[in-house]
């Protein structure tokens, strides 16, 4: 029985031994054979990890799990973060879990509704404000610093801890480590995290070799690869669009020593992969999700990724996170009489 990454890893994690965790049994997501995308990229052996399987929808629930279950340890009675959808949601869960409150900041008319849907329906208290993620997490730093609430932002070092374990399920799932890691990079923490577990795994003889980690950012909000701060970041994919990440230096370190890539994509490419994915092997994930396979099929076409490697591409959300995205895509969807003649003709139509 899966009872949760704390439990599963527990010898990798910082938790002492009668820590009790705090759990929604995140993580132990599908690693699935992407067998379609491999026609469009022959060569590559390509695997989904569908971190959109987690109990909120999001990859944050790993760090989540981590940063709650260490607050409530220390005591405390509440927890703040900063959003731009996916973090918000997995605080307002897991602090419902542990019997504290949870306070989110958003920026206004910048969140997808299905992400703050469930901050609501999980009870958090929620402000928006007139500014953007960067202007957000500034906020929630004071309010942390000056006050007995712990920030469970990418900053909040037992995130990482826990965003980490992702790695470890790929090397199981694989019984190796993949050759090419693709990954969205917004805030740059989970680059970072996972970067780190694969090393982890590594130094205690669970895999034989490390992967290179491939980022990607959107063009809008590219503040690594441009390096430079992006004021007003702008992309379609709201959960990376930040213009000044709070783990720029970690995220540098984890390609430097990877050998690694970083590159920015365009919002049409993003929408192309987001298309391909659903279409292709039937799995729905966010925006800022596709932009990993997005980036792949991008270096693949500039031969810049070797042939006959295994690339894990990291899908971080679901697309149930921002259904509006897909209902504004050709909607193929067409109005007919109910008459079974008139519907037989239009079906038979379309498949013979």
């Amino acid at each position: 029985m899966w009872e949760g990454l704390i439990n599963k890893y527990k010898k990798f994690l910082p938790v002492n031994k009668d820590s009790k965790a705090i759990t929604l049994c995140e993580g132990n997501t599908p690693l699935i054979r992407a067998s379609n995308l491999e026609k469009i990229m022959p060569g590559l052996e390509i695997y989904l990890k569908y971190e959109g399987l987690n109990p909120t929808g999001s990859f944050k629930d790993r760090g989540m799990t981590m940063a709650v279950t260490k607050a409530v340890e220390e005591g405390a009675k509440a927890i703040i973060c900063a959003s731009t959808g996916n973090t918000s949601a997995s605080a307002a869960a897991f602090a419902a879990k542990a019997g504290i409150k949870c306070i989110v900041i958003v920026p206004d008319n910048k969140i997808a509704l299905g992400k703050l849907a469930q901050a609501i329906a999980y009870g958090a208290k929620i402000i928006a404000i007139d500014g953007n993620f960067d202007d957000a997490l500034h906020i929630v730093k004071e309010i942390s610093n000056n006050h007995p609430i712990t920030l469970v932002n990418s900053i909040n070092p037992y995130r990482i801890e826990g965003q980490k374990t992702a790695a470890f399920e790929i090397c199981d799932q694989l019984e190796e480590s993949p050759d090419y890691v693709c990954i969205p990079i917004g805030n740059a923490g989970n680059i970072s995290a996972y970067w780190k577990g694969f090393k982890e795994y590594k130094e205690k003889d669970n895999t034989n070799k490390l992967p290179r980690m491939l980022g990607f950012q959107a063009w809008g909000a590219a503040p690594i690869v441009e390096n430079k701060v992006f004021e007003n970041p702008e992309t379609i994919a709201t959960a990376i669009r930040i213009g000044n990440p709070a783990s720029w230096d970690k995220a540098v370190k984890a390609l430097d020593e990877s050998n690694g890539i970083i590159e920015k994509i365009s919002d049409d490419d993003i929408i192309k992969a987001y298309k391909m994915i659903a279409n292709l092997e039937g799995v729905f994930a966010e925006l800022a999700s596709c932009i990993s396979v997005a980036g792949l099929y991008k270096l693949y076409m500039q031969e810049k990724i070797d042939i006959n490697k295994k690339v894990v591409c990291v899908l971080t959300g679901n697309g149930l996170k921002d259904p509006d995205t897909a209902l504004k895509l050709d909607r193929n969807v067409k109005n007919i009489k109910c008459d079974i003649n008139l519907i037989e003709r239009e079906i038979v139509g379309d498949i013979l």
